[in-house]
């Protein structure tokens, strides 16, 4: 059973980086056709997508924030980081990591999701 955790400050100032790690365990992060996201959820609003790192150390980005957005991964801790620049209050939410088989379109691996605030 994979499980993911996330990690990060809780509160963030606005203009500055926010970043978050997700810690994987029970299985590896460059396991063959497997991907590793990054969701967030504003209050009130719905879940939106950020971006992803697959098996390979690719990568790709939500447009709105791809110029903003930055994840990486460290194999030797099964870890894999969103950084998120320029922060404001908008960048408010839920911020999740979670997991799912390339050719999957459900994720079968979710962080229980680390609130980030930013704000002054």
């Amino acid at each position: 059973q994979v499980q993911l955790q996330e990690s990060g400050p809780g509160l963030v100032k606005p203009s500055q980086t926010l970043s978050l790690t997700c810690t994987v365990s029970g299985g590896s992060i460059t396991t063959n056709f497997y991907a590793w996201t990054w969701i967030r959820q504003p209050p009130g609003k719905g879940l939106e997508w950020m971006g992803v790192i697959a098996y390979d150390g690719s990568t790709s980005y939500s447009p709105s924030l791809k110029s903003r957005t930055s994840i990486s991964r460290d194999t030797s801790k099964n870890q894999f980081s969103l950084q998120l620049s320029s922060v404001t209050p908008e960048d408010t939410a839920v911020y999740y990591c979670a997991g799912r088989r390339t050719d999957q379109r459900d994720y079968d691996s979710w962080g229980q999701g680390t609130q980030v605030t930013v704000s002054s």
